[in-house]
């Protein structure tokens, strides 16, 4: 069974920094899309970025600049290194991968970003 563990979440000053990481264990093959979405309370959950098996990477407007993705191929793992956040970037993040039978998410993980 295929399981996807955020990590990396917490309580940050505005101007702060985290990194998130999300693994997976089980069988899992030929991951094709890695993405990170958020949800924010009261609102809908929300694509922030996203990684192809080739590299290519997207960015919601909101992130650009501050937020940068990165995955392990050879650890089945991702990451988002967040900079310069902002009490708006305060959300439960979840990472989801898309294989060929479908996708997976992760349990979430918060980010607060208060003062």
């Amino acid at each position: 069974q295929v399981q996807l563990v955020e990590s990396g979440g917490g309580l940050v000053q505005p101007g702060g920094s985290l990194r998130l990481s999300c693994a997976a264990s089980g069988n899992i093959f030929s991951i094709y899309t890695m993405n990170w979405y958020r949800q924010a309370p009261g609102k809908q959950r929300e694509l922030v970025a996203a990684i192809t098996s080739g590299g290519s990477t997207y960015y919601a407007d909101s992130v650009k600049g501050r937020f940068t993705i990165s995955r392990d191929n050879a650890k089945n793992t991702m990451y988002l290194e967040m900079n310069s956040l902002k009490p708006e970037d305060t959300a439960v993040y979840y990472c989801h991968y898309i294989v060929a039978i479908g996708g997976y998410w992760g349990q979430g993980t918060q980010v607060t970003v208060s003062s």
